[in-house]
């Protein structure tokens, strides 16, 4: 079996420190990828540091891949030796369930196999992600890459940030004549506000941070609100068609549900430590939604890319060798990123 070298947590909250594995043989299914850059998501943190708990160690993270195809299998029709290609949150499911059926594969009712910190469908073998200088996929879950290949480091967060952002824009009709809000500024708010604005609708960002505005506005806010301001939220109030919830971090729903029009939805993709309180009439009153999305599946996420690449959206990202991981990770927990660290895996050999 082909040896990876990556870098890898031996167990809840330590460093991450350099670690050999073993990647399968090919299969007929099977596309072989050299990895050139991955995305460190705030995620990578929270399972690395087994947060979430039921970690598997020594664990390799890493879900915001790219690189360039090196070897497929004699069944893969959609790849090639050389192409540019993408692995996101996922690498298998059952494909038979009928979440899987329609594109949904994150539900998988089995049991969808994520890229790290997960199981092999069938063999039940540790996954190991991006953190690393190849990977293993099945051609299904391999994603295409179209924009330039010099762009090739700040696609990798779309992987997990710009999809998770996408989806539910999408789904719940983000575009012209519509007013859209965005909560938090971080490595998913920055892509929410990029594709809202792409979108076409009205885009307010609300952020704690007076710092961030320039910024906002740069990344495409046609206002930025400071949620700190008690008389500009409350001057906020039924004005919302959708707003989309970013933060990790503890903070007040019922706030934010307010702002939504009749009918009004929020959808939340930050997952905060603590359970949300929310008070009842905050969505009786008004009819108001409240709703929340994982990632995406196989047909949004090449949907997501193919978008990008022909609207030339990236993620603004601070490209690092793998040797500076764990200050990186300090540096997500404290926010000091502007607004996602990039890997550079080159950095892997000996050289590097």
């Amino acid at each position: 079996m082909p040896t990876a070298s990556g870098y890898a947590a031996a167990a809840a909250k330590a460093p991450l420190g350099p670690f050999s594995f073993e990647r399968r043989e090919l299969r007929p299914n099977d596309v072989a990828i050299k990895i050139l850059y991955c995305g460190v998501c705030h995620s990578d943190i929270h399972q690395a540091r087994d947060e979430w708990g039921g970690g598997v160690f020594p664990m390799v993270p890493g879900h915001e891949i790219t690189g360039r195809v090196t070897a497929v299998g004699g069944a893969v029709k959609k790849f090639k030796s050389g192409d540019l290609a993408g692995v996101g949150c996922l690498v298998d499911s059952c494909m038979q369930c009928d979440n899987c059926r329609a594109g949904f594969q994150q539900h998988c009712e089995r049991g969808a196999s994520l890229t790290y910190n997960g199981r092999e469908q069938g063999t039940g073998a540790p996954t190991y992600g991006g953190y690393s200088d190849h990977i293993v996929v099945r051609e299904e879950f391999t994603l295409r890459i179209t924009h330039p290949e010099k762009d090739l480091a700040a696609v990798a967060p779309l992987l997990c940030a710009g999809i998770t952002t996408y989806n539910p824009l999408v789904r719940w009709g983000a575009g012209p004549g519509k007013r859209v809000g965005v909560v938090g500024l971080g490595g998913l708010g920055h892509m929410a506000l990029k594709l809202a604005h792409s979108m076409g609708a009205e885009v307010v960002q609300f952020t704690s941070s007076k710092n961030k505005i320039a910024d906002a506005k740069r990344l495409g806010a046609d206002r930025v609100v400071l949620s700190s301001d008690a008389a500009a939220m409350a001057a906020e109030r039924n004005r919302f068609d959708f707003i989309l919830d970013t933060v990790s971090a503890p903070h007040d729903m019922n706030t934010y549900l307010n702002l939504l029009r009749r009918a009004g939805v929020m959808t939340i993709v930050g997952v905060p430590e603590k359970p949300l309180e929310i008070a009842a009439f905050s969505l009786i009153l008004g009819d108001r939604v409240l709703a929340g999305s994982a990632i995406g599946g196989l047909p949004a996420t090449q949907d997501m890319l193919d978008y990008c690449a022909a609207h030339n959206i990236v993620s603004d990202i601070e490209i690092i060798p793998i040797q500076q991981i764990n200050t990186a990770y300090e540096r997500v927990v404290k926010s000091d990123v502007k607004y996602r660290f990039v890997i550079d895996l080159a950095s892997l050999s000996p050289r590097g």
